[in-house]
């Protein structure tokens, strides 16, 4: 699970009303991380981009790989960095990461905190009315990270996994259990039981379920 890609960058406008967004990111070779992510690098709308809870965003190639099945004429425009994210490695996905795990990586330890939810700013940067639904319809969210431990990250280092607190958590799972209208007793142990989760979601959840 070596680091194969980081991104950073500033902040730019996008769509009809020159939105300010920080999607459009740039290859670096090294990062200094802190509790609010990559030094330098900017989220534009912190009502649903970057703090704490947020602060790092990884994307998967397996992703990129289904969007282009999806698209095909997106294969020069869906490369890592270009849905935004910070990280990009070749083996971790949405059914191999688990909320709450923990991560060291570089000199930083990461905690995968919650899944991204993607927005109309997707569409926008690749022309393509759809593609943000077509991410959310098949759980190709990606996940964000806070950060436990600031450090340094470079291209070539290698996620080593620290600890597993909610094994039948996934990702994906998590993502199927959001587009759920009624949860189960279990799921709902299992949300109000999940170490790491943003707790912002685990409250929405929960409210949502009572």
């Amino acid at each position: 699970m070596e680091i194969i890609g980081l991104f950073s960058g500033n902040k730019t406008a996008i769509g009809p009303k020159l939105s300010p967004t920080g999607i459009i990111k740039k290859p670096i070779e090294h990062a200094q991380v802190n509790a609010l992510g990559i030094v330098g690098d900017v989220q534009a709308d912190k009502r649903v981009h970057g703090g704490p809870q947020k602060a790092l965003h990884q994307f998967s190639l397996l992703s990129y790989q289904k969007i282009i099945q999806q698209h095909p004429l997106l294969h020069r425009k869906a490369l890592p960095g270009s849905i935004g994210e910070n990280i990009s490695t070749a083996l971790m996905h949405e059914d191999n990461v688990c909320i709450g795990d923990i991560y060291q990586v570089g000199s930083a330890t990461l905690q995968v905190s919650a899944p991204r939810i993607p927005c109309w700013k997707i569409d926008a940067k690749f022309r393509q009315p759809g593609l943000s639904q077509f991410i959310a319809q098949h759980h190709l969210s990606g996940w964000y990270y806070r950060v436990i431990a600031a450090g340094q990250l470079q291209v070539g280092d290698t996620f080593k996994l620290v600890e597993r607190s909610n094994s039948n958590l996934t990702i994906r799972h998590f993502l199927h259990m959001l587009q759920s209208k009624k949860l189960d007793v279990e799921s709902i142990l299992m949300i109000e039981n999940a170490s790491g989760l943003d707790p912002q979601w685990q409250a929405k959840l929960l409210r949502q379920n009572q």
